[in-house]
């Protein structure tokens, strides 16, 4: 079989974004192919879905339910279990898309000889297949056979794994299971996805459609969510040097741990969660130090990290507390500016 499509599911039954899914699923160009939708013990009607979709298109659908929630990486690893493709494929229950998406992906890996291919998407808010805002997911410089520069370059700047094929050798023989049980297990296992790769080619088309809606998970702020998103970057690091590319891409891991860990995890818990809590921004702090405690020095954060963010990391090292107080009080001053202006614009 050419290719298998693993389709995490949870509570996804409202509003037809299901069954908007998987219908650009069912409807590829491509032939030989299996989709494993994976039902990861919803409260809602999503297996009944699955089950309707698997009754029509047997040949090609196959539902699974899993009896224990293990979020989206346990999905997903039930799904490579069962999957037969000589390529794999990822999408998220939400999204949609092209109908000839799968096909131009593996043509261009058949050209290439490339393990590993990739696509942009676009950012919409309603279901159609009018283009959206487009992301670039990749450069064209990333592409080709895998040396050390191209490696560097996918750990800082690698993209969605989701708009990307891998082949099932590659990902079974490296065993590259994703943690279960927590969000971002894309972003503990995405750079072994890639840097494991021995070729990667990219076509600058979107052809994924990332739906945008107040329930996804990057909208929705817990200190569950920014607890995960910490261990995806322990997870990261550990995998790293599971397969003996720590040492190598120290400079890249290291910037990448200190935006996945800390600096997104810090602003995105200060700004989202209602009742912070001291001891827990303390606590991270301290581990940022003790696991990089050189990372302020570090080219790619002096490059990349705007003043602003600098200054207040600097804040938070020194104190806490202080750190605290200053951010509560900046942004409450935002928010009454904001409101004054706009006070201002309507009289």
């Amino acid at each position: 079989m050419k290719l298998s499509i693993i389709v995490p599911v949870y509570n996804m039954a409202a509003d037809g974004k299901l069954q908007y899914c998987l219908n650009s699923l069912v409807h590829q160009t491509i032939t030989d192919y299996e989709i494993i939708a994976v039902d990861d013990c919803s409260t809602d009607n999503s297996f009944n879905i699955l089950k309707d979709f698997e009754n029509l298109f047997p040949e090609k659908f196959h539902a699974v339910h899993s009896d224990v929630n293990k979020h989206q990486g346990g999905a997903k690893n039930i799904g490579l279990k069962l999957a037969k493709g000589d390529w794999i494929g990822f999408i998220d229950s939400d999204d949609w898309i092209t109908a000839d998406m799968y096909e131009k992906l593996i043509k261009k890996a058949e050209e290439t000889g490339a393990d590993l291919v990739g696509c942009d998407y676009c950012l919409t808010n309603e279901h159609s297949m009018k283009v959206g805002q487009v992301v670039p997911n990749n450069k064209p410089e990333q592409s080709g056979v895998l040396d050390d520069k191209k490696k560097r370059s996918l750990i800082l700047d690698g993209g969605s794994l989701v708009v990307k094929i891998f082949r099932r050798s590659m990902i079974t023989e490296n065993e590259l299971w994703f943690p279960e049980n927590i969000f971002y297990e894309d972003n503990a296992l995405g750079n072994s996805y890639l840097v494991l790769a021995k070729h990667f080619e990219y076509i600058p088309k979107p052809m994924y459609y990332y739906y945008q809606h107040d329930t996804s998970t990057v909208h929705t702020i817990s200190p569950k969510r920014c607890e995960d998103r910490m261990e995806a970057g322990r997870l990261m690091l550990s995998e790293a040097r599971r397969h003996g590319y720590f040492e190598r891409y120290k400079n890249e891991l290291e910037y990448s741990f200190t935006q996945l860990f800390y600096v997104n995890t810090l602003f995105t818990y200060m700004a989202g969660v209602k009742k912070t809590k001291y001891g827990f921004v303390k606590a991270m702090g301290k581990e940022m130090r003790e696991t990089f405690p050189e990372f302020e020095n570090n080219s790619y954060y002096q490059e990349r990290t705007n003043a602003e963010e600098k200054k207040l990391i600097r804040m938070q090292q020194k104190s806490t507390g202080f750190f605290m107080l200053y951010y509560k009080l900046l942004w409450a001053y935002r928010r009454w500016r904001k409101k004054a202006n706009g006070q201002q614009q309507h009289s």
